[in-house]
């Protein structure tokens, strides 16, 4: 068990350092940055890669809603679901840390959004509270049903990382001029927690949606397929 709760801290770790960092340091870049979509094949890529190195030993979770939905599936044992999530907080505070010690290296330096979640003002499009609840919802109710169905008996096994990682990909490019995506509400908590003001004021939203959301997805699966 501990050596579970190890990997979901290195999984999220990764998943809010390459994702994140891959916003802070690089989407902007002059001339060369790699703009939404690489920032969405960022996280997708994170996702994909600690699944593949440490998903047979803790799940893959790295995201509190994700282990919520689980949970309501049947996949995941209740008991164990605080522990995950503690493990999931402090590997998304610990990147979010070092990426700022690495970030803040820079010459002119300026901490700006520092790929926060937000709403409203601090929304990328200035999209309301309604459109970053109802998204936040409905992305991580799918991305729910993505892994819950990846990972069934009734698929070849092996593939699942893919579909998940891709899946991700997909969320952030429908996703980011609205929230900046969050579906997960350890890496919204990373970000804000550097950021403070605004980020700690809207974190609320990022915590609520997409738990809701991981909910709402392990009951969808439950009704399509009780076989699991």
């Amino acid at each position: 068990m501990q050596k579970s709760f190890v990997a979901e801290l290195l999984g999220t770790f990764w998943l809010v350092f390459g994702g994140c960092g891959s916003a802070v340091l690089a989407a902007a870049y002059p001339e060369l940055g790699i703009g939404f979509v690489g920032v969405a094949f960022a996280f997708g890529l994170t996702v994909l890669t600690m699944a593949y190195a440490v998903g047979g030993i803790s799940g893959g979770h790295f995201n509190p809603a994700v282990s919520l939905g689980l949970t309501v599936a049947g996949r995941f044992p209740a008991a164990r679901l605080i522990p995950y999530i503690v493990a999931q907080l402090a590997g998304a505070i610990a990147a979010a840390a070092l990426l700022y010690l690495i970030a803040s290296g820079k010459a002119g330096f300026e901490l700006g959004g520092f790929a926060a979640n937000g709403y409203g003002d601090h929304s990328p499009g200035g999209y309301s509270l309604l459109s970053a609840l109802l998204i936040e919802v409905l992305l991580t109710m799918f991305f729910l049903t993505i892994i819950l169905g990846s990972t069934s008996s009734r698929v070849p096994a092996g593939f699942a990382p893919l579909a998940i990682g891709l899946g991700l990909t997909l969320i952030h490019l429908v996703s980011i001029p609205v929230t900046n995506t969050s579906v997960n509400p350890a890496r919204s908590t990373g970000q804000a927690l550097f950021v403070g003001g605004w980020a700690l004021q809207q974190l609320w939203l990022f915590w609520i949606a997409p738990l809701a959301g991981g909910a709402l997805g392990g009951l969808v699966w439950r009704f399509l397929d009780d076989a699991d």
